[in-house]
């Protein structure tokens, strides 16, 4: 079984075929939204949309631990998590998708992490690489199969939200290294790895990031709705595709 994290755009997975709908109560708590069992390619599949069924859960709110326990509960080989994120990089454009490598954490505030608390052992997860390595390739190679343009290899930047970055700010992350800027993909992916859970991501570029667009231009929400709706059919694309060539594996 595959799981994947919904993120905004994607609060439901059109072409999945639902076989039933269950509440994933966790011991950290209630996950975003029901978990949402069915196929896609004759596969089985697990979905969750991060932000609730209603997109009504901000980035720092998000029950992040409940949310990867409950998909872990599911025993599924890996978790593909789609997240809109802002271009720093001068040759992302608007509808682009990358295949991130690397992240950079500057969220802040967020339970980050299972072992905490009264009784818990210090517990240390190696997070050189935070994406699974085989779980990338086999997207990348899903996507050259479905012809999806995909770029391999990126940096994420995870910041704070839910506010927009300023112009400053992203010229710190394009000096720090980073090529993207999102808000939900920390802790996700450590918690995941403290989980032993493969772990990969789509990032979907839905803007570019403030300061990087046409000059005096305001960042529009609206134009970045769009953006996702349409960029969405290739994500489908991909994630059928890979889904696919499990027959082959």
């Amino acid at each position: 079984m595959l799981a994947i994290i919904g993120g905004s755009g994607l609060a439901e997975f059109a072409g999945l075929e639902v076989s039933h709908r269950r509440l994933a109560p966790t011991p950290y708590g209630d996950a975003s939204a029901a978990l949402t069992f069915g196929h896609i390619a004759g596969r089985p599949v697990v979905f969750l949309a991060r932000h609730g069924d209603e997109h009504h859960l901000v980035p720092h709110e998000i029950n992040y631990r409940a949310n990867v326990w409950a998909l872990r509960d599911c025993e599924p080989f890996g978790i593909v998590a789609v997240a809109a994120v802002g271009s720093i990089r001068g040759d992302l454009r608007p509808g682009d998708l990358l295949i991130p490598h690397q992240i950079i954490d500057y969220t802040w505030g967020r339970a980050a992490t299972y072992h905490e608390g009264p009784g818990s052992a210090v517990h240390h997860v190696d997070f050189t690489e935070p994406y699974d390595q085989h779980l990338r390739r086999r997207l990348c190679a899903a996507a050259a199969a479905a012809a999806v343009a995909v770029s391999d290899g990126g940096v994420y930047a995870a910041t704070q939200g839910p506010r927009l970055e300023t112009a400053a700010e992203i010229d710190r992350l394009e000096r720090d290294g980073a090529d993207v800027v999102g808000m939900t993909g920390m802790p996700e992916a450590a918690l995941a790895r403290e989980l032993g859970v493969p772990y990969a991501a789509i990032n979907v570029v839905a803007n570019c990031a403030a300061g990087r667009g046409d000059p005096g231009q305001r960042i529009s929400l609206e134009a970045i709705h769009q953006v996702l709706e349409q960029a969405m059919q290739p994500v489908r694309r991909l994630i059928e595709a890979m889904l696919a060539a499990d027959d082959h594996d």
